[in-house]
């Protein structure tokens, strides 16, 4: 069963046992508070927001699970990678030392990031597990920046609300609500297992998020911007993912 259809079926098995009117009404309340996901329109949106209001009014905080050095997967599934052109070969010939990461939007200062740049910023190392929604997952040590540091570096304006970043293929985007991206889990990850993150599996520099399902964990990020709206990314529904079916928040 396709992870589309798991949570179509999900959706609809909860807005059966709630009643579709009571969905609706928490949505209400949800739209009250701000707490509505960029994708809640269509049939399953007040289950979507409904989901994604309870997790942030009960796990804001919260911590994904860390596991110790033994669980850790010896074969970890890498997605096979499609060829990301001459200039990213470019750039792995040089070992990435000219890989960099550009913040702009509603920040204080436009800024970038090297590689090397990152790692002089605090580090955090944790052993997490990436879940796919197709079924698959893996443990694996990941280690990077918080996104809270390059966040803090760049100053941050106070009405920013979400954080949109890009992968290097030019295809894949998401965002973070405020709530993930200044979560001390949230990593810019350019190392895993002992060693520099390898292409398959993101590198240089994936985006870590462990309390969301795995596709929000997006590939090679090059560039983010800071935003207090998502409706002039993409179709406005916050990220490439629930422009292919997906939700746009993904917690687990």
């Amino acid at each position: 069963m396709s992870r589309l259809s798991r949570r179509k079926l999900f959706t609809a098995g909860l807005s059966t046992a709630a009643g579709l009117g009571g969905l609706a009404a928490a949505a209400r309340i949800a739209d009250r508070y701000g707490l509505v996901p960029p994708d809640s329109g269509g049939l399953y949106g007040p289950g979507a927001t409904l989901t994604y209001a309870a997790q942030r009014l009960l796990t804001t905080s919260s911590l994904a699970r860390e596991f110790p050095r033994s669980l850790i997967s010896k074969e970890p599934f890498p997605n096979p990678v499609a060829p990301l052109g001459k200039e990213f070969a470019r750039l792995q010939a040089g070992g990435f030392a000219d890989w960099l990461l550009v913040l702009d939007g509603m920040i204080a200062r436009p800024i970038s990031f090297s590689l090397s740049d990152l790692k002089h910023l605090p580090v955090r190392r944790q052993i997490t597990e990436v879940a796919c929604e197709e079924g698959w997952s893996y443990i694996a040590e990941w280690v990077g920046t918080p996104l809270v540091e390059v966040l803090n570096a760049a100053g941050v304006l106070p009405q920013a609300r979400y954080v949109v970043y890009y992968s290097f293929d030019g295809e894949w985007w998401d965002s973070l609500d405020m709530a993930d991206a200044l979560h001390p889990q949230t990593l810019l990850t350019w190392a895993m297992n002992d060693g520099a993150l390898p292409v398959s599996f993101g590198g240089p520099l994936r985006m870590r998020v462990p309390r969301q399902l795995g596709y929000k964990s997006v590939k090679f990020i090059h560039r983010m911007t800071v935003t207090d709206s998502l409706k002039g990314f993409g179709k406005g529904l916050g990220s490439a993912s629930p422009e292919a079916g997906y939700s746009w928040y993904a917690g687990i």
